[in-house]
């Protein structure tokens, strides 16, 4: 049998957490933030992930020990844009200890590893490949402005039938957007508000 090969990846914190937004919301996980953005949202609240070789390197195996130790099932992949990496060692890795695997990605770049949920939150800045709507168990769009409505609406016909539909607001306009989308999700009650609770409750 081939001997797997204990890669590193670009870290800028890893930490377990409550989830604060979409479908998990509430639900305990143990976030990796890797390092690498090729999207630019000028809104973008983690500007600093995005070069990809300004961020320490740690090995599969050690990340692998830390969610272990912190006793949780569930790992949620996000960045910057952790698509820009190769990720099935790191889920191979996870399922092996029964930890389920979670992304948060823009769809920039071809999926690698095996994924239990692919939270889909696309980027007017940059386009997703095609057909990466296909891969989706949820769709969730930031809501910066009101042309992002029809922005969802295209994406959404994109994904499966069983994909969860999630409008968010930007946060720092929150106040002027929320009204709308409450507004749009009453019309349009495929869609689900999420909000981003761990800000409004000061966890990391």
């Amino acid at each position: 049998m081939a001997m797997r090969n204990n890669i590193a990846l670009p870290v800028i914190e890893h930490f377990p957490t409550i989830q604060g937004e979409g479908a998990h919301s509430g639900s305990a996980a143990y976030f990796i933030r890797l390092g690498g953005c090729d999207v630019g949202c000028h809104w973008c609240d983690v500007k600093e992930s995005w070069p990809v070789d300004a961020h320490p390197k740690i090995e599969v195996d050690a990340l692998v020990h830390c969610i272990i130790e912190a006793k949780m099932n569930t790992a949620v992949i996000t960045g910057g844009e952790p698509t820009m990496h190769s990720l099935s060692e790191l889920t191979d890795s996870l399922h092996q200890h029964n930890i389920a695997c979670h992304i948060e990605t823009s769809g920039t770049n071809n999926l690698t590893g095996q994924w239990d949920w692919v939270t889909f939150s696309p980027k007017k800045f940059k386009a997703p490949v095609d057909d990466f709507g296909k891969l989706a168990s949820e769709l969730k769009v930031i809501v910066f402005n009101k042309s992002d409505f029809e922005f969802a609406e295209h994406h959404a016909l994109s994904v499966k039938e069983s994909c969860e539909l999630y409008l968010q607001p930007e946060w720092d306009k929150r106040d002027e957007m929320m009204p709308l989308i409450v507004e749009y999700i009453k019309k349009h009650p495929k869609w689900k508000v999420s909000l981003q609770t761990h800000k409004y409750l000061n966890i990391p």
